[in-house]
Protein backbone atom coordinates (compact mmCIF):
# COMPACT_ATOMS: atom_id res chain seq x y z
CA UNK A 1 0.00 0.00 0.00
CA UNK A 2 1.29 3.58 -1.24
CA UNK A 3 -1.14 6.20 0.57
CA UNK A 4 0.53 8.57 -1.29
CA UNK A 5 -0.67 7.62 -4.52
CA UNK A 6 -4.38 7.98 -5.58
CA UNK A 7 -6.39 5.91 -3.92
CA UNK A 8 -9.81 3.06 -5.66
CA UNK A 9 -12.47 6.01 -5.39
CA UNK A 10 -13.47 8.36 -7.94
CA UNK A 11 -13.92 11.45 -6.79
CA UNK A 12 -16.82 13.23 -6.03
CA UNK A 13 -17.74 17.06 -4.97
CA UNK A 14 -20.92 19.33 -3.91
CA UNK A 15 -21.09 22.90 -3.28
CA UNK A 16 -24.19 23.89 -0.67
CA UNK A 17 -24.86 25.54 2.61
CA UNK A 18 -23.63 23.90 6.05
CA UNK A 19 -26.30 24.32 8.54
CA UNK A 20 -26.20 23.13 11.90
CA UNK A 21 -25.20 23.79 15.52
CA UNK A 22 -26.43 27.31 14.80
CA UNK A 23 -23.83 28.25 12.26
CA UNK A 24 -24.32 28.49 8.77
CA UNK A 25 -21.52 29.31 5.63
CA UNK A 26 -20.84 27.97 2.36
CA UNK A 27 -18.40 24.75 1.92
CA UNK A 28 -17.28 22.33 -1.08
CA UNK A 29 -17.75 18.57 -0.05
CA UNK A 30 -15.23 16.20 -1.17
CA UNK A 31 -16.03 12.39 -1.07
CA UNK A 32 -15.47 9.02 -2.57
CA UNK A 33 -17.93 8.44 -5.70
CA UNK A 34 -18.96 5.72 -8.04
CA UNK A 35 -18.26 8.09 -10.57
CA UNK A 36 -15.97 11.09 -10.63
CA UNK A 37 -17.61 15.00 -10.89
CA UNK A 38 -19.96 17.34 -8.95
CA UNK A 39 -22.71 16.24 -7.89
CA UNK A 40 -22.42 12.56 -8.37
CA UNK A 41 -23.67 9.70 -6.04
CA UNK A 42 -21.56 8.76 -2.84
CA UNK A 43 -19.93 5.22 -3.52
CA UNK A 44 -21.18 2.68 -1.74
CA UNK A 45 -20.87 1.84 1.62
CA UNK A 46 -20.20 3.97 4.82
CA UNK A 47 -17.11 6.12 4.99
CA UNK A 48 -15.43 8.34 7.66
CA UNK A 49 -16.16 11.72 7.76
CA UNK A 50 -14.09 15.20 7.73
CA UNK A 51 -13.86 18.68 8.61
CA UNK A 52 -10.71 20.71 6.71
CA UNK A 53 -9.72 23.79 7.98
CA UNK A 54 -7.97 26.34 5.58
CA UNK A 55 -5.17 28.94 6.40
CA UNK A 56 -6.01 32.58 6.58
CA UNK A 57 -7.40 34.65 3.90
CA UNK A 58 -7.04 31.33 1.92
CA UNK A 59 -9.90 30.28 -0.34
CA UNK A 60 -10.35 26.41 -0.11
CA UNK A 61 -9.50 26.10 -3.41
CA UNK A 62 -5.63 25.93 -2.94
CA UNK A 63 -6.20 22.75 -1.14
CA UNK A 64 -8.16 20.68 -3.98
CA UNK A 65 -5.23 18.52 -4.44
CA UNK A 66 -4.98 16.97 -0.73
CA UNK A 67 -8.90 17.01 -0.47
CA UNK A 68 -9.32 15.00 -3.89
CA UNK A 69 -6.43 12.90 -2.32
CA UNK A 70 -8.42 12.00 0.38
CA UNK A 71 -11.58 11.05 -1.26
CA UNK A 72 -10.13 9.03 -3.29
CA UNK A 73 -9.12 6.90 0.02
CA UNK A 74 -12.69 6.73 0.83
CA UNK A 75 -13.23 10.11 3.25
CA UNK A 76 -15.60 12.28 3.07
CA UNK A 77 -13.98 16.01 3.43
CA UNK A 78 -16.46 19.25 4.04
CA UNK A 79 -14.40 22.22 3.96
CA UNK A 80 -15.91 25.52 5.06
CA UNK A 81 -15.59 28.68 3.35
CA UNK A 82 -15.95 30.89 6.36
CA UNK A 83 -13.72 32.91 7.84
CA UNK A 84 -11.89 33.64 4.74
CA UNK A 85 -11.59 37.54 5.80
CA UNK A 86 -8.48 39.77 7.12
CA UNK A 87 -10.26 39.35 10.50
CA UNK A 88 -11.45 36.08 11.30
CA UNK A 89 -12.29 34.47 14.38
CA UNK A 90 -10.25 31.57 15.48
CA UNK A 91 -13.31 30.47 18.18
CA UNK A 92 -16.04 30.92 15.73
CA UNK A 93 -13.73 28.44 13.05
CA UNK A 94 -13.10 26.08 15.28
CA UNK A 95 -16.85 26.08 15.73
CA UNK A 96 -17.66 25.89 12.23
CA UNK A 97 -15.52 22.60 11.70
CA UNK A 98 -17.85 21.02 14.37
CA UNK A 99 -21.05 22.66 12.90
CA UNK A 100 -19.36 20.46 9.47
CA UNK A 101 -19.28 17.22 11.68
CA UNK A 102 -22.55 17.79 13.27
CA UNK A 103 -24.43 18.42 9.88
CA UNK A 104 -22.84 15.43 8.70
CA UNK A 105 -23.85 13.50 11.18
CA UNK A 106 -27.56 14.88 10.41
CA UNK A 107 -27.26 14.23 7.02
CA UNK A 108 -26.55 10.43 7.17
CA UNK A 109 -29.89 9.20 8.58
CA UNK A 110 -31.52 12.55 6.45
CA UNK A 111 -33.70 10.93 3.88
CA UNK A 112 -32.86 11.95 0.33
CA UNK A 113 -29.68 13.39 1.72
CA UNK A 114 -26.94 12.66 -0.66
CA UNK A 115 -24.73 11.39 2.49
CA UNK A 116 -27.82 9.10 3.57
CA UNK A 117 -26.37 6.07 5.16
CA UNK A 118 -22.97 7.28 3.99
CA UNK A 119 -21.10 7.94 6.90
CA UNK A 120 -19.32 6.33 9.56
CA UNK A 121 -20.25 8.66 12.67
CA UNK A 122 -18.41 6.93 14.54
CA UNK A 123 -14.97 8.02 12.74
CA UNK A 124 -15.00 11.73 12.38
CA UNK A 125 -11.67 13.77 12.46
CA UNK A 126 -10.45 17.33 12.13
CA UNK A 127 -7.56 18.44 9.97
CA UNK A 128 -6.14 22.19 8.49
CA UNK A 129 -3.15 24.00 7.38
CA UNK A 130 -1.92 27.06 9.32
CA UNK A 131 -5.05 28.87 10.82
CA UNK A 132 -6.92 26.05 10.04
CA UNK A 133 -5.04 24.00 11.77
CA UNK A 134 -5.01 25.46 14.78
CA UNK A 135 -8.72 25.60 14.63
CA UNK A 136 -8.46 22.18 14.32
CA UNK A 137 -7.15 21.93 17.50
CA UNK A 138 -9.72 24.36 19.45
CA UNK A 139 -12.65 22.34 17.63
CA UNK A 140 -11.11 18.91 18.89
CA UNK A 141 -10.94 20.65 22.46
CA UNK A 142 -14.52 20.63 22.29
CA UNK A 143 -15.76 17.80 20.65
CA UNK A 144 -16.10 14.26 22.21
CA UNK A 145 -16.87 12.75 18.77
CA UNK A 146 -13.65 13.72 17.17
CA UNK A 147 -11.80 10.48 17.11
CA UNK A 148 -8.04 12.06 15.32
CA UNK A 149 -6.39 15.25 14.14
CA UNK A 150 -4.14 15.97 11.59
CA UNK A 151 -2.54 19.41 11.28
CA UNK A 152 -0.54 21.18 8.38
CA UNK A 153 1.92 23.59 9.72
CA UNK A 154 -0.70 24.15 12.38
CA UNK A 155 -0.70 28.30 13.72
CA UNK A 156 -0.96 29.36 17.02
CA UNK A 157 -4.33 30.51 17.80
CA UNK A 158 -6.56 32.83 20.07
CA UNK A 159 -8.17 31.31 22.39
CA UNK A 160 -4.53 28.89 22.26
CA UNK A 161 -4.28 26.28 19.85
CA UNK A 162 -1.21 25.10 21.88
CA UNK A 163 -3.19 25.00 25.34
CA UNK A 164 -6.26 23.23 23.50
CA UNK A 165 -3.86 20.47 22.07
CA UNK A 166 -2.93 19.81 25.98
CA UNK A 167 -5.90 19.03 26.67
CA UNK A 168 -6.97 16.10 23.80
CA UNK A 169 -7.42 12.92 24.20
CA UNK A 170 -8.01 11.59 20.64
CA UNK A 171 -5.01 10.94 18.70
CA UNK A 172 -3.47 14.34 17.37
CA UNK A 173 -0.96 14.39 14.67
CA UNK A 174 1.90 17.68 13.79
CA UNK A 175 3.35 17.81 10.15
CA UNK A 176 5.20 20.64 9.58
CA UNK A 177 7.97 22.23 7.38
CA UNK A 178 11.44 22.60 8.50
CA UNK A 179 11.88 25.74 6.05
CA UNK A 180 8.44 27.13 6.72
CA UNK A 181 8.69 30.76 8.11
CA UNK A 182 5.52 32.26 8.50
CA UNK A 183 4.43 28.97 11.87
CA UNK A 184 7.72 27.45 11.96
CA UNK A 185 7.96 24.54 13.98
CA UNK A 186 9.57 25.44 17.02
CA UNK A 187 7.02 28.54 17.87
CA UNK A 188 4.33 26.59 17.06
CA UNK A 189 3.84 22.80 15.51
CA UNK A 190 6.58 21.92 18.00
CA UNK A 191 5.03 23.54 20.94
CA UNK A 192 1.35 21.64 20.48
CA UNK A 193 3.26 18.48 20.49
CA UNK A 194 4.77 19.26 23.76
CA UNK A 195 1.72 19.75 25.26
CA UNK A 196 -0.53 16.84 23.51
CA UNK A 197 -0.69 14.18 25.70
CA UNK A 198 -0.19 10.31 24.17
CA UNK A 199 -0.90 9.45 21.21
CA UNK A 200 0.84 12.35 19.46
CA UNK A 201 3.06 12.86 16.70
CA UNK A 202 5.44 15.41 15.12
CA UNK A 203 6.49 15.07 11.34
CA UNK A 204 8.62 17.55 9.91
CA UNK A 205 9.10 17.68 6.27
CA UNK A 206 12.95 18.27 5.83
CA UNK A 207 12.78 21.91 3.54
CA UNK A 208 8.39 21.97 3.63
CA UNK A 209 8.03 25.60 3.79
CA UNK A 210 4.37 26.81 4.81
CA UNK A 211 3.01 27.86 1.24
CA UNK A 212 3.96 23.79 0.01
CA UNK A 213 1.26 22.43 1.62
CA UNK A 214 -1.04 24.33 -0.63
CA UNK A 215 -1.45 24.06 -4.49
CA UNK A 216 -0.33 27.70 -4.86
CA UNK A 217 1.14 30.70 -3.47
CA UNK A 218 0.28 34.10 -3.33
CA UNK A 219 1.18 37.24 -1.63
CA UNK A 220 3.44 36.29 1.52
CA UNK A 221 4.16 33.34 0.86
CA UNK A 222 7.44 31.53 1.46
CA UNK A 223 9.49 29.45 -0.63
CA UNK A 224 11.99 26.05 0.97
CA UNK A 225 14.45 23.60 -0.27
CA UNK A 226 11.87 21.01 -1.57
CA UNK A 227 9.41 21.28 -4.46
CA UNK A 228 6.10 21.91 -3.90
CA UNK A 229 5.11 18.69 -5.76
CA UNK A 230 7.87 16.74 -3.76
CA UNK A 231 6.13 17.70 -0.68
CA UNK A 232 2.67 17.55 -1.39
CA UNK A 233 3.56 14.34 -2.17
CA UNK A 234 4.90 13.32 1.27
CA UNK A 235 2.20 15.19 3.19
CA UNK A 236 -0.71 12.82 1.32
CA UNK A 237 1.16 9.89 2.36
CA UNK A 238 1.53 10.63 5.97
CA UNK A 239 -1.76 12.01 6.41
CA UNK A 240 -3.30 9.63 4.41
CA UNK A 241 -1.58 6.87 6.43
CA UNK A 242 -2.82 8.80 9.58
CA UNK A 243 -6.51 8.69 8.99
CA UNK A 244 -6.37 5.17 7.54
CA UNK A 245 -5.29 4.18 11.04
CA UNK A 246 -7.03 6.04 13.06
CA UNK A 247 -10.67 6.40 11.36
CA UNK A 248 -10.42 3.93 8.60
CA UNK A 249 -10.19 0.95 10.77
CA UNK A 250 -7.45 -0.48 8.86
CA UNK A 251 -4.36 -2.20 11.08
CA UNK A 252 -2.11 -2.42 7.63
CA UNK A 253 -0.78 1.17 8.09
CA UNK A 254 0.50 0.44 11.60
CA UNK A 255 4.24 0.58 10.20
CA UNK A 256 3.49 3.43 8.12
CA UNK A 257 2.36 5.45 11.25
CA UNK A 258 4.10 4.45 14.11
CA UNK A 259 6.71 1.61 12.53
CA UNK A 260 10.04 1.46 10.98
CA UNK A 261 8.43 2.76 7.75
CA UNK A 262 7.70 5.99 9.66
CA UNK A 263 10.52 6.38 11.55
CA UNK A 264 12.71 5.91 8.12
CA UNK A 265 10.52 7.86 5.79
CA UNK A 266 13.35 9.90 3.58
CA UNK A 267 12.87 13.59 3.75
CA UNK A 268 10.43 13.20 6.55
CA UNK A 269 11.57 13.60 10.70
CA UNK A 270 9.70 11.47 13.27
CA UNK A 271 9.20 12.19 16.94
CA UNK A 272 6.18 10.28 18.62
CA UNK A 273 4.46 9.97 21.83
CA UNK A 274 2.70 6.64 20.99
Amino acid sequence: MDPSATGSFAIGYTDLTVSASGRSYGARVWYPSSNAGANTPVAPGTHPGLAFGHGFFQGINQYESLLRHYASWGFITVTPKSQGGLFPSHSAFADDLNAALTWLTVQNTTSGSRFAGAVRTDRLGVLGHSMGGGAALLAASRNQAVKSVSTMAAAETNPSAVAAAGTLTAPAQFLGGSADSVAGVADNQQKMYDAKPAPTQLRVITGGFHCGFEDSSGFGCDSGTITRAAQQKLTQGVTTAWLLYTLGGDSSTYDLVWGSAAQKLPGVTYSAKP
